[in-house]
């Protein structure tokens, strides 16, 4: 070695210095690469990403690859300062060479490589995975030695890499991040669209159906009359049909079978008629998932659903529109379903809102956060929250809100006025 000119030993030693640049900005580029990125460069054929997806099918192997060689480069490195500074000044300048040496790699080989490949990893990841594929098949024996020890710590510190390196999926909370911060890439409305879909596995059917109290059927023990007269003033689309009892549904109607028995004299009409052109009701259980009954709908080709409990009591109904809306937002004009008619805003910035009212709309609609858990309706939640029916007015306060009761029955409250509490 002391043979060797000065000049080579110096470019050697920078040769060195770029080698552990490279090993430093490999590690930091393959770890900062954006997996679902890659995963779609991948799926459309484009051979870097694929050979960067085999590297990191197995991230034990690659860092064990990168480390190695880094280590190697940074140790050859540092006794080759230390024989040049020996040769040109002597022994007493080898602490000296070697700090100046420590801060040369942290600058050229650390910190500046490392910053590049964070901020660019597909650029650093793709052409250098040329490199390190061939390095991994030749260290590969000593790769594999290092990582058997290394994983063998690790396991008795409970992590097991094996398991580690699969997990590469998004929880719910972590998609709706990744579509929060989605930016200008997806449009606000369809930003907002697409986390309402995955809300829809919070929600149930108990949450949107229309209530038992608000249904509007045809009772076939009515006379043919009303009968009649309700069909032609609906604005409703479909109609249940039940004998005596809502409990007692038969099926629905469609109103556009009506006009095959409302034809020619309304005499001619007949509740076998109606009933011959309703369909087979398709019931639904209350406390299934919304996310699930979308696809129901779509098995069962229906649009309609009875809603009924555990007992097989009728709730309520639910429809393809009501479901369709917690996606989309509302979009009918019908003004029979209007949910903004149950809330009114006062001058003095309270809402008078009918206790039917569901607490889902009023806090979609308000912006609020009345607590959902539980009763459905602002009724229900009120009366929980009293443990009775109130004898008269009464004002309490509840989750951040002040609620005054101002219209009620022997059997619920009609109506309140609520405000949140200023803070």
């Amino acid at each position: 070695m002391n043979d060797v000119p000065i000049s080579i030993l110096f470019g050697v030693l920078a040769g060195l210095i770029v080698l552990s640049g490279f090993f430093s900005s490999s590690e930091t580029g393959m770890m900062s690469i954006n997996r679902y990125r890659l995963k779609h460069a991948a799926n459309k054929g484009e051979k870097s990403a694929m050979r960067v997806m085999h590297l990191l099918a197995r991230p034990d192997r690659l860092i064990g690859v990168i480390l190695i060689g880094n280590n190697l480069v940074n140790n050859i490195a540092a006794a080759l300062t230390t024989i040049i500074c020996i040769r040109l000044y002597g022994e007493g300048y080898v602490l000296l060479a070697s700090t100046v040496l420590t801060i040369v790699v942290l600058i050229f080989a650390e910190v500046t490589p490392k910053t590049i490949a964070a901020l660019h990893p597909e650029r650093v990841a793709y052409p250098f995975s040329w490199v390190l594929l061939p390095l991994l098949k030749l260290f590969y024996p000593l790769v594999l030695v290092v990582n058997y020890l290394s994983n063998s710590l690790a396991r008795i510190f409970g992590v097991d890499p094996d398991k580690a390196s699969k997990q590469d999926h998004l929880a719910p909370e972590e998609l709706r991040t990744v579509v929060d911060e989605a930016g200008d890439l997806i449009p606000d409305q369809h930003q907002g669209m697409l986390l309402n879909v995955l809300d829809l596995e919070k929600s149930v059917v108990e949450d949107i159906m229309i209530p038992r109290n608000e249904v509007v059927g045809l009772d076939l023990n009515a006379d043919m009359e009303s009968l009649i007269e309700l069909i032609r003033s609906t604005d409703y689309t479909r109609l249940p049909v039940y004998e005596g009892d809502i409990n007692n549904v038969i099926g629905t109607l469609h109103l556009k079978h009506a006009s095959r028995f409302l034809t020619g004299d309304d005499s001619t009409v007949t509740h076998a008629s109606i009933r011959r052109f309703t369909r087979k009701p398709y019931f639904v259980h209350e406390g299934t998932p919304l996310s699930n009954q979308l696809l129901n709908f779509q098995k069962e080709k229906s649009r309609m659903g009875i809603v009924v409990d555990e007992y097989g009591e009728v709730q309520g109904l639910v429809t393809l529109e009501d479901l369709l809306e917690e996606i989309v937002g509302d979009f009918t004009t019908n003004t029979a379903e209007d949910k903004h008619e149950d809330i009114t805003e006062q001058e003095d910035g309270s809402y008078l809102i009918d206790g039917s009212t569901s607490i889902r709309d009023i806090n979609k609609l308000l912006d609020w956060n009345l607590p959902t858990e539980g009763p459905k309706t602002l009724n229900g939640l009120a009366v929980e929250f009293l443990q009775s029916i109130p004898d008269g007015v009464i004002c309490f306060q509840l989750a951040g809100y002040v609620f005054e009761v101002t219209k009620l029955n022997e059997k619920m409250i009609e109506k309140a006025r609520v405000a949140p509490i200023k803070q």
